[in-house]
């Protein structure tokens, strides 16, 4: 059953229950809402959330081990021989699941029979050509034993589906004939209600902290399987990016160096356009713009925040290139080669941290008392003096605090970096040459006929993990900052 009908059935019975728990409320009362311990929409509430919590919490449960079971058994089906040396069983059931996938897709797309596909003795180099036909990424011949642990993943896990289908609608309505026959006069149902959305509510404040956990694994588990196959040292140390997939010859070499380089340098760039900029506009608007200049430009000045990354790369491509070229190409000083440099990405990125800088500054000197600035004034200080003598040193820790969080989210940037900086990853102190990122190599090597259980490939959650550590590093280091040199005041 497809998951949509299934919740759709989920929610029709428990707004069943909701209905007829708060019927059977009214009707132990006599028609008479006053007789009862609480209001008739707590009666209905509490069958509703018996149904729909159990049902729901266990299908999310049941598809959260329902792969760890599937990978368990088929891993016993594969024999060590289909283990290529380098590789994991991991992998060869990342190869299984991809492969049941594409049978039912090139079935779907008419490239084979569902005979030919799921029969015992099915040709597999025939099987290998339909896959490819139907748009599925092959790296090499599905062998024999292969193909029976895909088509038996597929069958086990329609089998998987019906039954989870069936236990989930089967407590769906088991909770909502609980919650109807707990609908009596004398019932706490206020009180069991509103202990149910405690629960929820705390459930829900604990769902960021476990999908950050979840992201975490998931990257160490990949970096893990990345170190088996290419060395730790190699990775943290060469000075050069060249991966070589397999069938393109030559063997990989995967130093991140130049890649840090990169994204640091135009990070660099980008601060140097965005702080400047964005301090003086806090500066303006805080401290000698009107309110009516203010209640303008300040809107104005966020729209900036809400334009699409993408929209920022394609105005470095189109206009910031041309431009730099203009002045420092061949025709101008001759130090700039093409529109794609460090330079482009840099002003680019810089225009789109604009907003996020004066922002946080602004609220932050807004934040210093208006006691201190009338003190200065009364000793005879300008305003000038008064701004720079008093109240940037009170907002300055919170002023170094949001320019290292612009840092860390320029360090984040892909889009601006793909279509402003170029793809080269080289190690240079030139301005105008292009260079490439860690998350723009991120994007290249999880795009394409990538070969998952290949280094090249797996190199990219390396990257990820990495420049995770680099941006928390920085945010901590932020904190640390603000709260250190944070001044209280009365």
């Amino acid at each position: 059953m497809p998951l949509l009908w299934l919740l759709l059935l989920i929610l029709a019975l428990s707004v069943a229950g909701f209905v007829l728990g708060r019927g059977r409320a009214l009707a132990s009362a006599g028609g008479d809402s006053r007789l009862l311990h609480s209001l008739p929409v707590y009666y209905g509430s509490n069958a509703f959330m018996k149904s729909v919590v159990p049902a729901s919490g266990l299908l999310i449960l049941w598809m959260l081990v329902q792969p760890l079971v599937l990978e368990n058994r088929i891993s016993g089906m594969i024999p060590q021989s289909e283990i290529a040396e380098g590789s994991s069983m991991g992998l060869v059931m990342s190869e299984v699941r991809r492969t049941a996938e594409g049978l039912d897709n090139a079935v779907a797309a008419g490239a084979m029979r569902a005979e030919d596909a799921f029969s015992p003795t099915a040709d597999t180099a025939g099987i290998t050509q339909a896959l490819k036909d139907a748009g599925q990424v092959v790296t090499s011949e599905i062998s024999p034993a292969m193909l029976r642990a895909a088509q038996a993943y597929r069958q086990m896990s329609a089998s998987s589906g019906l039954l989870m289908s069936i236990a989930v609608l089967v407590v769906a309505a088991a909770g909502a004939a609980w919650g109807i026959r707990e609908s009596g006069r004398d019932f706490r149902a206020r009180n069991v209600v509103e202990q149910g959305i405690l629960a929820i509510l705390i459930a829900a404040a604990s769902v960021a902290i476990l999908t950050t956990i979840g992201i975490i694994l998931s990257l160490i588990f990949n970096t893990v399987e990345f170190f088996r196959l290419y060395p730790a040292a190699d990775f943290f140390t060469l000075l050069e990016w060249a991966p070589s997939f397999s069938g393109r010859g030559g063997a990989s070499s995967l130093g991140i160096l130049p890649l840090l380089w990169g994204t640091i340098y135009i990070s660099i760039v980008a601060l140097l356009v965005a702080v400047p900029i964005g301090l003086f506009s806090a500066i303006y608007l805080s401290e000698y713009a009107s309110a009516r200049v203010r209640g303008i430009a300040k809107p104005l000045l966020e729209i900036l925040a809400g334009i699409p990354t993408i929209v920022y790369g394609l105005f470095a491509l189109l206009t910031i290139g041309p431009m730099l070229v203009s002045v420092f190409g061949n025709e101008g000083l001759g130090w700039m080669g093409g529109g794609r440099s460090v330079m482009t990405a840099g002003i680019a990125m810089g225009i789109m941290l604009i907003p996020f800088v004066s922002s946080l500054s602004d609220d932050i000197i807004n934040a210093v008392p208006q006691s201190l600035r009338d003190g200065s004034y009364g000793l005879g200080a300008t305003r000038s003096e008064t701004i720079r003598q008093v109240v940037l040193p009170a907002a300055l820790p919170g002023i170094v605090g949001a320019i290292l969080l612009a840092a860390s989210r320029a360090i984040g940037e892909t889009m601006i970096v793909v279509l402003g900086a170029g793809a080269a990853a080289r190690l240079s102190l030139n301005p105008f040459e292009a260079m490439t990122t860690v998350t723009a190599k991120i994007v290249s090597q999880l795009t394409g006929d990538s070969d998952f259980a290949s280094p090249e490939a797996l190199v990219a959650f390396a990257l990820g993990i990495t420049l995770f550590v680099l941006t928390l590093g920085l945010n901590v280091f932020a904190l640390y900052i603000v709260r250190k040199y944070r001044e209280q005041y009365e």
